[in-house]
């Protein structure tokens, strides 16, 4: 009996030493460059990176205007757009927007004009009377959303 005791303890600790116990992984490295950074965005604001960059992100996609015009704005590098439009039946092209305080900013031709905010009221034009969500570039060229 003592024998088997023996095989016994020694089966035992064979197959403790077997399962040696595995080091925890080292803790994360949670430094502050580390941390995802929030930013406070105003309410109904994309919150997507791209888009945080950028002051006038809700404006992407395409704006109707009248006759075939349009303006469609695609989101670049932070603070730029890419515009293109279609703003008189003879013009049309593609410009590169900037962030500024009143709107969109981009060169057409020998102009520096702003794409702002608007109503349909206030671009002049009849087609788009009443409508409310539109951006206006200069009186007789707006473009709005339906």
């Amino acid at each position: 009996m003592q024998k088997s005791v023996i095989l016994a303890g020694a089966a035992a600790l064979a197959l403790l030493s077997g399962c040696e116990k595995a080091e925890a992984p080292a803790p994360a490295d949670t430094t502050a460059t580390d941390a995802p950074v929030e930013t406070a965005m105003p309410e109904g604001t994309a919150t997507e990176p791209a888009a945080a960059a950028h002051r006038y992100a809700a404006w992407a996609g395409k704006w109707t205007g009248v006759e075939g015009m349009y303006a469609t704005i695609t989101i670049a590098e932070p603070g730029k757009y890419k515009l293109e439009m279609q703003s008189d039946l003879d013009t049309k092209g593609t410009y590169d927007g900037t962030d500024s305080d009143g709107g969109i900013s981009f060169k057409r031709g020998d102009e520096t004009l702003t794409l702002a905010a608007s109503t349909g009221d206030a671009t002049g034009l009849k087609y788009l009377a009443g409508k409310k969500d539109c951006l206006k570039v200069k009186d007789g060229e707006g473009y709005c959303r339906d």
